[in-house]
């Protein structure tokens, strides 16, 4: 039998919508009732409930290098390379409360073992562990180890979007630079008073 990619998709956006307001205790029946399909087409996707979460984890994963990973080699220098990383970031997190939300929820799930978390996101990790290598070598950024530097950043970028989002108003450029700036003053061996 052959599959339907976009019937997939509509699965994946259903489960994703719905951890997001249930948790997990979200059923198949309701994930199928807001996709539009059948309880039992799903199982024709994903062979269980744990398998869909899975999906949706990775699914994420993959919107997160597209937005994050450059391709081609971005230009510039190794700071600006690592200040366009941590725009980028603050702009994919601020961009959509929803995914910002699963990306949160499901990064906590006990589902999803500590491995499988670094098989999905190596591709980022990677990416950002080379980018501050690179900026150590020119003497750039603390002695310290890249992964420990990278995970920081990214996640002082999610817990400060968390709790500015309680304010309505528009996250603004001013706002944006502020948080590049404590961004790369964390890892700076010489920090900036701008940027």
């Amino acid at each position: 039998m052959e599959l339907d990619p976009a019937r997939r998709e509509r699965i994946l956006d259903a489960a994703a919508k719905l951890i997001v307001e249930n948790g997990l205790q979200c059923s198949m029946a309701a994930i199928a009732d807001a996709a539009g399909v059948a309880t039992g087409s799903i199982y024709n996707y994903f062979r269980s409930k744990d398998d869909l979460i899975r999906g949706v984890y990775t699914r994420l994963a993959a919107i997160i290098t597209a937005n994050l990973v450059p391709t081609p080699a971005d230009p510039g220098g190794p700071r600006e390379r690592i200040m366009r990383y941590i725009y980028d970031y603050i702009d994919f997190i601020w961009r959509d409360r929803q995914r910002a939300l699963l990306f949160e929820y499901l990064s906590n799930v006990p589902l999803i073992s500590g491995a499988e978390l670094s098989a999905t996101f190596d591709e980022v990790t990677q990416y950002s562990i080379a980018l501050m290598r690179e900026a150590q070598v020119a003497g750039l950024l603390l002695d310290l180890p890249p992964a420990t530097m990278s995970g920081y950043i990214g996640g002082g970028i999610r817990n400060t979007l968390k709790w500015r989002r309680f304010n309505p108003a528009p996250l603004s450029d001013g706002e944006r630079d502020e948080i590049a700036l404590m961004s790369w003053n964390a890892i700076a061996a010489l920090p900036a008073r701008g940027l």
